[in-house]
């Protein structure tokens, strides 16, 4: 092949000088037969192109003048293509397969390298969520465990802590009767009594007349106790005349013991609520009228009873100091903690809500709604504080 390869690049330059000179038609036959020998001596491209550039050096860059190059080398780059085709065509098919083998060679293998590691994550995969999902499922039984443990227990709590507050209340109810049908009366009677001995004495028992006014003067104030003893326990006016006479006469005594002034306002059809709401107000004031008397500071209170869409307000201010409203480790915050809880308690046995607003160094509102009758006789359902803001008016 050696020997026959300058001969073939001296054909080679010939013809092409020939097709340089001549039409390209009348070439294109003689470009082809060189492709073909090409071809047979085994040839590559890249020979070629090497054999048309000696070809071009010696023809177009020596023999021509420069303003005739550049077309000159048009019809060359058409002369070589021709030469090429032969070339081409015998080996276009066997390049392209192996262009496309060797894609298809490196896609698979990417393939199942990507493959072969999606399968190693899917494994670990697969361990690390049988492990989290035994983990989950024991974890799910034993919350749901605790979680109907801690509801059983709170239900019952709430169960007892309402039992005990009913129970306390009928209590109340009971001393009260019997302080004032029993220990009153007996009272009154031996003061009565005393009076009438008064009143037989002569002057010469001027002593026995002192003894008998210390005693009546005993008497009485016993009486007195007695009576405020009952109504702190349970008001009678709060059974007999309702509600917002029972919280004037506890707020007329409560500005007489403590100095305190309190405006009170409420609207007269709060007495259409039954006994266990209208219970529950009363208590929660009365209970708040005492928190403000041994730990506010206050000088002023309001208190206000109103309507507001379908249910009783009840609103209770002060300006005093304020507490922490939210629970906390100290002992003498847990003890107003208890007073808070019971007031929370009382309202939601009654279907209302519950809500303190208070804060170290500012003013305490506490608010209280409950539900009012419908027409058809129907309370509105339960509603739980959980300690978001009432608007109450």
């Amino acid at each position: 092949m050696k020997n026959k390869l300058p001969a073939f690049s001296r054909s080679y330059e010939a013809a092409l000088g020939k097709h340089l000179k001549q039409a390209r038609a009348s070439s294109s036959k003689a470009a082809r037969g060189l492709g073909l020998r090409a071809v047979k001596l085994g040839l590559e491209t890249l020979d070629m192109a090497r054999i048309h550039e000696e070809a071009m050096f010696a023809l177009v860059l020596t023999n021509y003048i420069a303003s005739k190059s550049e077309g000159m080398i048009r019809r060359a780059g058409a002369f070589f293509a021709e030469a090429l085709t032969p070339i081409e065509e015998t080996h276009r098919g066997a390049r392209e397969a192996n262009v496309q083998l060797r894609v298809m060679i490196e896609t698979l293998s990417q393939r199942t390298a990507e493959l072969a590691a999606a399968n190693k994550e899917l494994k670990q995969e697969i361990v690390q969520r049988r492990a989290m999902e035994n983990s989950l499922r024991t974890s799910e039984t034993t919350s749901s465990q605790l979680l109907e443990k801690s509801r059983h227990m709170q239900e019952e709590l709430k169960h007892l802590s309402r039992r005990l507050l009913s129970a306390q209340e009928e209590e109340r109810k009971r001393i009260s009767r019997e302080l004032h049908d029993v220990i009153a009366q007996t009272l009154t009677g031996i003061n009565l009594r005393l009076a009438t001995l008064t009143l037989q004495s002569t002057a010469s028992t001027k002593d026995l007349q002192q003894k008998i006014a210390i005693t009546q003067r005993l008497v009485e104030k016993s009486v007195d106790i007695v009576h405020r003893f009952a109504r702190d326990l349970r008001p009678s006016v709060l059974d007999d005349l309702g509600l917002i006479p029972a919280l004037r006469s506890h707020i007329k005594s409560f500005e007489k013991q403590t100095g305190i002034r309190v405006a009170f306002t409420a609207f007269s059809a709060v007495e259409k609520l039954d006994g266990a709401a209208r219970t529950a107000l009363f208590r929660v004031a009365q209970e708040s009228l005492t928190n403000v008397s041994r730990h506010a500071k206050a000088s002023r209170v309001e208190l206000s009873i109103r309507k507001h869409g379908g249910t009783v307000c009840m609103r209770i201010h002060d300006n005093g100091k304020g507490f922490e409203a939210e629970e906390g480790p100290a002992s003498a915050r847990n003890r107003n903690r208890l007073g808070l809880l019971g007031m929370r308690e009382r309202v939601e046995m009654v279907g209302g809500t519950f809500c303190v607003e208070s804060a170290p160094g500012r003013e305490t509102t506490i608010r209280v709604e409950i539900p009012r009758e419908n027409p058809g006789g129907k309370k509105a359902p339960r509603k739980r504080s959980g300690g978001a803001t009432l608007k109450c008016p």
